[in-house]
């Protein structure tokens, strides 16, 4: 078996399935994808992160520099930054002024509350039940701790990219990915020196992890979202879908994985293949999930004055109708039918005015225009993220 490259292939991860098995469910061209992601993290901003540890000081800054102002901008880049970068400026044929702009964003036809239950209860959690990513987290001595602020960042980083505009080179969303990039390759070095085990897990936050957490911002998030009655139609979801292909170009998440999905159907065929590779749920997992539900439920005590213990039943009841009860049964979310009832109901009642808004064109645009003015306002009140933080190493 060979890379993308010719070169051999490095080992199977010995927690993550088997060629063999992969192989006859998906076909042997799969399976080698597969392997190749399993083992590969992100050559481009890993070499520079490599040359941030062991060159002069002002590779950091370059690096910087470059994000913001773009390759031109630099007058003698290293190779890796050079390299990067122009990875990242090679605009694929899909991205165009319009698609830039992002005027008519599906995102914004739902308010930021709930696509902050859909990351929580739905994104998050399933990204979490990864025993590679537990093991990252693990290592990094925040598993638990940590996970309030996770939240509160990736929520940051999310409404960030997803404001009409914010992709266009040098702009906030377009440098807040690259930053999320860079962070995930300081991790990566981080977790190696402190036990994190390449055999058992493959690379820390490899290709595979890259490409599940991408389909939980999607598939995961779409399928949630509607599951509260907050649907997108076939036009919008295709759209949504192009807008995180971008996305994925700008993290480094190989094309192979994700371009040309258009569909939930289309995802969740590749979907398959990553979760087949994913491995079994650990006890980390568990526990990340349960904060995560904890962390959300005093978020909804102090916006919305919801008793926590309430807030903790509707999370669950949430989880479970996002994830199912074998998933949600496996990380310990405790049942709550009344919750659940509750759910499916108000879920109903949603999905109803929602259809009746879009039949007032002027109405559902002015809905679209709030929700990305609240969005921006919840922006400006919040602290400064750890991917803004540039000293990671």
């Amino acid at each position: 078996m060979t890379d993308g490259n010719g070169a051999s292939a490095r080992a199977w991860p010995t927690r993550r399935g088997g060629y063999d098995a992969i192989a006859s469910t998906f076909g042997a061209d799969r399976a080698d994808l597969a392997q190749w992601a399993l083992t590969t993290g992100d050559p481009l901003m890993d070499a520079v992160v490599d040359e941030i540890h062991a060159g002069p000081s002002q590779v950091q800054a370059m690096l910087q520099q470059g994000i913001r102002g773009g390759l031109a901008s630099l007058e003698k880049p290293t190779p890796a930054v050079r390299a990067l970068l122009e990875q990242v400026e090679a605009v694929p044929p899909y991205v165009d002024e319009a698609f830039l702009a992002n005027e008519a964003s599906p995102f914004f036809t739902t308010p930021a509350p709930i696509h902050m239950t859909s990351l929580s209860a739905g994104a998050l959690i399933r990204v979490y039940a990864s025993p590679s990513i537990a093991a990252v987290l693990s290592n990094t001595g925040r598993l638990v701790d940590g996970a309030e602020r996770r939240l509160q960042e990736t929520g940051k980083w999310l409404v960030t990219t997803m404001i009409p505009g914010a992709l266009r080179r040098g702009a906030p969303g377009y440098i807040a990915t690259l930053q999320v990039r860079l962070l995930h390759a300081h991790m990566r070095k981080a977790v190696l020196r402190q036990g994190y085990d390449p055999a058992a897990h493959g690379a820390p936050i490899n290709q595979v992890d890259l490409a599940r957490t991408w389909m939980d911002f999607t598939l995961t998030s779409f399928v949630a979202e509607a599951a509260m009655g907050f649907d997108l139609t076939e036009q919008e979801i295709a759209q949504a879908y192009r807008t995180w292909w971008y996305v994925g170009h700008l993290l480094g998440v190989d094309a192979r994985l994700i371009e040309g999905i258009a569909s939930n159907e289309q995802a969740a065929r590749m979907d398959a293949l990553l979760q087949a590779v994913t491995g079994p749920l650990v006890p980390e997992a568990s526990a990340l999930a349960n904060a995560t539900v904890g962390s959300v439920a005093a978020q909804l005590r102090n916006q919305l004055r919801l008793p926590v213990p309430v807030g903790t039943r509707l999370l669950r009841a949430l989880a479970r109708r996002f994830h199912g009860d074998a998933l949600a049964d496996e990380l310990g979310l405790a049942r709550h039918p009344v919750a659940g009832a509750l759910v499916a109901a108000v879920a109903g009642r949603v999905r109803g005015r929602r259809q009746a808004l879009r039949q007032a064109p002027d109405r559902w645009a002015a809905n679209r225009r709030s929700n990305i003015d609240s969005a921006k306002a919840l922006l400006a009140g919040q602290n400064a993220a750890l991917f803004e933080d540039h000293r990671h190493g």
